[in-house]
């Protein structure tokens, strides 16, 4: 079978052992001072900055390279208004009577309820959208793996977020259509994730959690 695609030569990028285990432990070092902030400052964050963290997020691998995100950046202030008021008024549902007692439970230690201010006091949202199929003049085109395309292009979003001195926030009102409307998204454009991006306010606090260790979340096969 012949081979239909083109190839480019590959430039890796090449560090000693040595250099390889420094940037690692820094990333790492990093990384776990990453937090979900609920309080946040009203300073605007540069075009540029943002820009950035997008490109960082577009260049995640995605099943058959089809890329099937789109990322909507809000910072308008009325739109912020009525993300924020739809996203309470699924939240207030949820939190009567739509959760079960169990989920209620888990969440109560991170002091959390219905109401929602961080989505309009934050300079930023990032609304990313998931698409199982593109349309286009030709017509419909399937994506594939979607979900775990989608999942690692907010993955590489957030460690961006992060790097650049920002803080964010994973927020999945449930159900999030309202999104898709607010934001005039297409029907095959489903919300996956909201998150306000910014700086974090002076006086912020984070709930007091711990994460697991190495040798709680790796199982090693072989020497």
């Amino acid at each position: 079978m012949m081979n239909n695609y083109r190839t480019i030569p590959y430039q890796p990028i090449r560090f000693s052992e040595e250099e390889m285990m420094l940037r690692a432990r820094s990333f790492f070092e990093l990384m776990q001072k990453r937090r979900s902030v609920r309080h946040f400052s009203e300073r605007p964050v540069p075009q540029g900055i943002l820009d950035y963290v997008l490109q960082t997020a577009g260049s995640a691998p995605s099943g058959a390279n089809r890329q099937p995100w789109t990322f909507c950046l809000v910072t308008d202030a009325e739109l912020k208004r009525r993300i924020r008021q739809a996203a309470e008024e699924e939240e207030y549902k949820a939190y009567h009577g739509g959760m079960p007692q169990e989920w209620l439970n888990d969440l109560s230690y991170l002091g959390t309820d219905w109401h929602k201010e961080f989505l309009e006091t934050a300079p930023a949202l990032i609304v990313v959208f998931r698409k199982p199929y593109d349309i286009d003049e030709q017509g419909q085109h399937k994506n594939y793996y979607v979900q775990e395309s989608v999942g690692l292009a907010c993955g590489f979003l957030l460690a961006a977020i992060q790097y650049c001195g920002l803080v964010a926030l994973t927020h999945t009102p449930s159900p999030m259509n309202f999104l898709q409307g607010i934001l005039q998204r297409a029907e095959w454009e489903k919300p996956y994730l909201l998150i306000p991006v910014g700086y974090p306010a002076d006086d912020a606090e984070v709930p007091d959690i711990h994460r697991k260790n190495l040798s709680e979340i790796v199982t090693r096969f072989g020497p």
